[in-house]
């Protein structure tokens, strides 16, 4: 399935390219799936005129911003809300055709909340003053917004990886963890009332993620019997910290996890997918080709669940890839990493192929018909 040699193909020309290479959200398309990437808009004509920019709007028909839509992005200190910059980039996908997925509501960690919403005064009603405050925020992205944003990420790594516990912050602090993170997604779906409400969060297949696993799978439980309106689970799949010889050992544990989130009745979104290399040698053919070999075990089992309607990749290049500056993700050789399905140069890579033949080979999404794409309308 890796569809040749190691050697990247270069796109000198993303205009000309169109030919040659069949866009991915083409590709994606036929089985009912909507492809994408995350971009991080660093405003205006300098990213859209940009090469990369170009290969963005040529391979996807989604995108998220990385940082862009989050809390300490949009309201850094009391007040309105800023929306100048996600604005452009909501404008520019309009423009190139693709629809825009939000990215976050609320991240449930406690370093994330606006350094003001960590240090603010919740006063004698702790309760309500936390609850206006998700309130106000939830209100305003979701109304500014509007139908321009097809599907929310709700809430954002709830889950301890560690315990599977969930995660409190400053809000769950004065309402209760279950309680905040069900209002959130009452909340969105009270402001934005035709889009995809998902849970993301980064568990994986490793035998090392039994407990986020578990304590993710609790969670959603949790929230279908209390009628919390979540459509979907998004998958992060920030993966790599496996071998491809382990990754098809941990196959069974990840489809177990599979099936009991969709026979709850999610649909499952790949949100954020990188393949971390940290693990693969230095020689970049072998390191190509061992990123390939550990993505298409991942996507050959996840894509094989028709419920898995959305596709985004957390980066389409390597340069922009934030695994390139996480402490975690340093490679002991000090080689920048190359995660993604193009190089620094833009040239495609083993992994495009890949994903390629994985969109080829993945059975047709449900409610998608003769190739139409299925739409968070349809529910």
């Amino acid at each position: 399935m890796l569809g040749g040699a190691a050697g990247a193909v270069l796109l000198p020309n993303l205009a000309g390219a169109a030919g040659t290479l069949e866009p991915l959200k083409d590709i994606a398309a036929r089985k009912g799936m909507r492809f994408g990437c995350a971009v991080g808009w660093h405003g205006g004509s300098s990213f859209a005129e940009s090469d990369y920019g170009r290969l963005v709007a040529r391979e996807c028909g989604v995108i998220v911003s990385e940082n862009g839509t989050k809390w300490p992005a949009l309201q850094p200190q009391p007040g309105p809300h800023r929306f100048g910059a996600a604005d452009e980039m909501v404008a520019w996908a309009k423009r190139s055709g693709m629809l825009v997925r939000g990215h976050n509501l609320i991240w449930q960690s406690r370093r994330w909340p606006p350094d003001w919403v960590n240090q603010y005064d919740f006063g004698a009603s702790p309760a309500q003053a936390a609850e206006r405050l998700m309130t106000e925020h939830i209100k305003a992205v979701c109304t500014h917004f509007g139908r321009e944003m097809f599907s929310y990420d709700v809430v954002n790594e709830a889950v301890d990886p560690k315990t599977g516990e969930l995660i409190g912050n400053v809000l769950s602090q004065k309402m209760g963890v279950i309680e905040q993170i069900d209002l959130a997604f009452v909340l969105a779906r009270q402001y934005a009332p035709g889009a995809q409400l998902v849970y993301n969060d980064y568990m994986g297949p490793g035998a090392g993620s039994a407990k986020h696993r578990a304590g993710v799978l609790a969670l959603l439980s949790a929230l279908r019997a209390r009628g919390t309106p979540v459509d979907a689970l998004g998958l992060q799949s920030h993966i790599g910290d496996m071998l491809p010889h382990t990754a098809t050992a941990a196959g069974s544990e990840w489809r177990k996890f599979l099936d009991q989130v969709t026979d709850m009745g999610f649909d499952l979104l790949i949100t954020e997918f990188d393949v971390n290399d940290r693990k693969l040698p230095a020689d970049i053919s072998a390191r190509d080709a061992g990123v390939a070999a550990i993505a298409r075990d991942y996507l050959d089992l996840t894509l094989s669940y028709p419920r898995c309607r959305d596709f985004l990749l957390w980066g389409m290049a390597d340069h922009v890839s934030w695994l390139q500056h996480w402490p975690d993700a340093v490679r002991t050789d000090g080689l920048p990493q190359r995660p993604t399905p193009y190089d620094s140069e833009l040239r495609a890579k083993p992994l495009r192929d890949t994903i390629v033949q994985a969109l080829k080979f993945m059975p047709p999404r449900a409610n998608s018909a003769q190739g139409q794409l299925y739409r968070p309308a349809d529910r």
